[in-house]
């Protein structure tokens, strides 16, 4: 019986318990010989500690845990490097001191782990000392895989004082990398965001960053392919336990799971920790989301008045992607960095690739659209699904004066203290409640005669094509019958 590894980020673990593992150590053999410095974004839970534990367990030479795995084959001698391998997930308190002790705690594991006398007073020069110190003891090339380098960032992003301070430290942390070239024999850093070197990697600036690179587009995550190759098992037990085919399986999960694109023109992947749930729960949900709410992009959000609407209807430039400034944070990389957002198609304009961005899947749809009115008007997640399910049902039922009413009961019952009266906050707003019944919107849709709609135009599929529709505070929605469309309104 197949047992899959949910929550598990160790390599080692995986493989001695004999939990379920898709091969990815083609990526690992490339890049550990390609490569010296190199740097991984991917959202949270997507499998990047799972990586660079496998990195840990290959320069450590732990052939055996890689029998029958491809790079079994292309790995010749299985050389054994010294390796510091460095977490930052657990210095979120926000504060510089919380994160020296918890980079001073894992520099102290590492030189017990080594027999190492501790060298330095700060974490600059205590980290210089364990590399050079753990070089010349063991004559070899050091390798340091930093995981999560961002997680202390992220939690102070609202407050930029604290995140100056913290971004100071990261800095010196960082800083003797560069300048201890000839001790190191390769650097991983993974994390959720992309801070700009200069703010963080000051001088580490030879960093090769795979983040958006096609080639490594399905490094982590479960490719279609590596779905129907590895979880069979749980396909056939999902068919059971749903009493639908195995046909009608793999339709919804690719519905509700795939749909991430790291690159432009590079394949859709499956969320990883949602796919893995799903299979050993035998139940299609929204795992991913539940695992961890995006407080501070609310946060950033509302100090920005960032549009939602905007950021899934137009074009941006692939320089937006980057990396961003601090303070000066652009919610729309955060968004794709942190995978609520996704890549959905580009195009060359103007000798320059330009993005139009989705949510990836339906999960993430629905669970961020819920999130969303929740953080702007203040409803608990019931009092949006029972109002969810009143629109769609009046909608069902062709009934747009009852649309109407369910509507403006919705926005009588929001305190005027939460209101943030701008244009922005209210598309927002619409923007997600039609979202969260599952329309597929489009921005001031261009015809003939004009726009449709001053900020929204939108059509919802239902059953055999059947669509309905109606204009609300601007927004106008698609009604047709069998391709035959028409417009309606509710004002």
């Amino acid at each position: 019986m197949t047992k899959y590894p949910i929550g598990i980020q160790t390599f080692s673990n995986i493989r001695e318990e004999q939990y379920l593992y898709v091969d990815k150590t083609q990526y690992v053999y490339e890049l550990a010989n390609t490569k010296k410095y190199v740097f991984l974004s991917r959202p949270r839970r997507f499998g990047k500690s799972l990586l660079t534990s496998t990195f840990h367990a290959y320069f450590n030479g732990q052939k055996e845990l890689f029998k029958g795995l491809v790079i079994d084959q292309l790995e010749k001698e299985w050389k054994q490097y010294p390796v510091l391998h460095f977490s930052l997930s657990t210095a979120k308190r926000g504060t510089v001191e919380d994160l020296d002790n918890q980079l001073n705690l894992q520099m102290g594991w590492r030189e017990k782990e080594y027999q190492l006398p501790q060298g330095g007073k700060d974490i600059t020069s205590r980290f210089q000392a364990l590399i050079t110190q753990l070089f010349e003891k063991t004559g070899q090339q050091v390798v340091i895989l930093i995981d999560e380098y961002d997680a202390p960032l992220l939690t102070v992003l609202h407050d930029k004082e604290r995140l100056e301070a913290i971004r100071t430290e990261l800095q010196s942390f960082y800083s003797p990398l560069k300048d201890l070239d000839p001790y190191l024999r390769f650097v991983f850093i993974t994390g959720i965001s992309k801070f700009s070197q200069l703010s963080i990697f000051s001088q580490l600036n030879n960093l090769y960053n795979i983040s958006m690179l096609s080639k490594y587009a399905a490094l982590c995550g479960i490719t279609q392919q590596e779905l129907e190759d590895n979880f069979q098992e749980g396909i056939s037990g999902l068919a059971q336990s749903q009493n639908i085919s195995k046909d009608d399986v793999l339709q919804k999960l690719k519905r509700q799971y795939d749909g991430y694109h790291f690159a432009a023109n590079s394949p859709g992947v499956y969320n990883p920790f949602s796919l893995l749930y799903a299979m050993d729960t035998e139940q299609i949900g929204n795992y991913w989301f539940a695992t961890g709410t995006p407080s501070f992009l609310m946060e950033l959000a509302k100090k920005t008045d960032f549009n939602f609407e905007d950021a899934v209807s137009k074009a941006v430039p692939g320089v937006t992607f980057d990396a961003f400034e601090i303070p000066n944070i652009d919610p729309v990389t955060l968004l794709l960095q942190t995978g609520y957002l996704t890549i959905k198609s580009s195009e060359i304009r103007f000798n320059k690739r330009w993005f139009w961005l989705d949510f990836p899947n339906e999960e993430v749809a629905e669970s961020f659209s819920t999130y969303l009115l929740n953080s702007y008007v203040g409803r608990t997640q019931r009092e949006v699904s029972s109002f969810s399910a009143d629109l769609a049902t009046a909608f069902l039922e062709d009934n747009l004066n009852q649309a109407r009413k369910v509507l403006e009961s919705f926005f009588a019952g929001v305190p005027y203290t939460i209101h943030k009266k701008s244009e922005a906050t209210f598309q927002t707003v619409f923007y997600a409640i039609f979202r969260l019944l599952g329309f597929n919107i489009e921005a001031e849709s261009c015809t003939n005669d004009g726009r449709i709609g001053r900020d929204l135009s939108l059509h919802a599929q239902r059953g055999e094509g059947e669509f309905h529709a109606g204009e609300v505070a601007g927004l106008i929605v698609d009604d047709s019958n069998h391709g035959i469309f028409r417009r309606r309104k509710l004002y």
